[in-house]
């Protein structure tokens, strides 16, 4: 727990030289903790996985130079990792980031193809769902937050994105509206709970749908790889359902898909314009991306 190495009787030493400053900074922003000391391990302060993915592209822009996530996992603490950074100072730098062209077929991510082929192994499995629920409060604009998923659908590929195969070999297709895929635009899913009689078995019926909802399977090959429902409990009180494949999202990428969605909705709320600004690049490109850069 973070609260236990801080209050560790190891002794504090703070950053010797200005690259360790500026890692301790880093860390400190990230992981939202007083002091960071050059001995202090990033994970026993309360660090994982995606937080490292971060540090590792702070570290990119802050001082131009690559370095990989096994590295940082290797040198997890402000003084192996200044090390380790000045030793990587004149490595190679990756090619850059631009989008891809979209004639052919698309290549998969090799995290996408994982996922994919592990559905090859157990088709209609759920394990990968990623299911969200959350509670809305006071009065909702139907519309407004319809037109909002549409625009977050248009926004993103990966959310209008199927995976087919020829020969063994995977691919992705990306859909431009939700008709392609036999359904008029993308439909959120509306549920009315409200005639039910009192609270209690409103919202134990909630709680059942957004069970059967987070264990029902997606086909990677028809989609839509998202369900959007809303469910009704009382004209003020709304329950959002938000359940994703893993192949076309992850963990982190929730709270950015609701953020969005929460600018949209206020946007079209008001009639005025999208504060998104447009994406210079897609998953879809990365996917092309690091598979050239590996080649």
């Amino acid at each position: 727990a973070p609260e236990a190495a801080l209050d560790s009787e190891q002794a504090h030493e703070p950053p010797a030289t200005p690259m360790e400053e500026q890692l301790a900074e880093l860390w400190r922003d990230l992981l939202r903790v007083p002091r960071v000391g050059r001995r202090d391990n990033f994970f026993e302060l309360g660090g994982h996985s995606l937080l490292a993915t971060r540090v590792v592209a702070r570290i990119r822009a802050t001082f131009d130079v690559e370095l990989s996530l096994r590295a940082f996992f290797e040198a997890p603490t402000v003084a192996a990792l200044a090390e380790r950074l000045q030793a990587t100072a004149r490595a190679a730098r990756l090619p850059t980031l631009t989008r891809a062209s979209r004639e052919g077929r698309l290549p998969l991510s090799f995290a996408q193809q994982r996922l994919w082929f592990l559905e090859q192994l157990q088709p209609g499995t759920a394990q990968y769902n990623l299911p969200t629920a959350l509670r809305l409060s006071g009065t909702l604009d139907v519309g407004a937050f319809q037109g909002a998923v549409d625009a977050l659908m248009r926004r993103h590929e990966s959310l209008r994105t199927t995976f087919h195969s020829e020969g063994g070999e995977p691919y992705q297709v990306i859909h431009q509206d939700g008709s392609e895929q036999g359904r008029s635009g993308w439909q959120v899913n509306r549920v009315d709970l409200s005639e039910l009689q009192g609270s209690a078995q409103r919202q134990a019926e909630a709680v059942r749908l957004a069970n059967e909802d987070a264990r029902r399977p997606f086909d990677l090959a028809t989609g839509p790889l998202l369900r959007v429902t809303l469910l009704t409990l009382e004209p003020t009180e709304h329950v959002l359902l938000l359940c994703m494949h893993h192949v076309i999202s992850d963990g982190w990428s929730i709270g950015v898909l609701v953020r969005e969605l929460a600018a949209l909705y206020e946007a079209l709320r008001q009639r005025a314009p999208s504060p998104l600004p447009e994406l210079p690049v897609q998953y879809a490109d990365y996917a092309v991306w690091q598979r050239q850069w590996l080649a």
